[in-house]
């Protein structure tokens, strides 16, 4: 069950991402909540397995910008996510720019602590 909530949880974000950052969208034949919701789960699945050792391997460099190299991480993961649901599913999530793909991560950060803070079990 709780997988279920995170996964929604960041199709919701991701949503928000693709709706709010110019340079993130869905092209293609699929309708845009199943891309949305497609990239959501590899994105919930990524988060869960590869994220964690990147964090650690990336360790020094982040607390030497002091947190700041936290979000290159967080991009990548996102540019993962696109590359795995676009190959596996074809869903047609695209990415533009790093650009896009930073500020993109900002936005489904912020929007799954909102998330999370709103229907987190206590």
């Amino acid at each position: 069950m709780q997988f279920i909530i995170r996964w929604l949880v960041t199709a919701v974000a991701v949503g928000a991402a693709v709706w709010l950052v110019p340079g993130i969208a869905v092209l293609g034949t699929t309708e845009s909540w199943i891309a949305v919701a497609i990239t959501g789960l590899a994105l919930s699945l990524i988060d869960m397995s590869i994220k964690p050792l990147l964090q650690l391997l990336s360790l020094p460099i982040t607390c030497l910008t002091f947190g700041i190299f936290y979000l290159v991480v967080n991009t990548a993961m996102l540019y993962l996510a696109a590359w795995l649901s676009n190959g596996m599913f074809n869903v047609g999530f695209y990415i533009s720019s790093f650009g896009s793909a930073f500020f993109a991560s900002i936005v489904i950060s912020i929007v799954s602590a909102i998330m999370n803070s709103i229907v987190a079990d206590n």
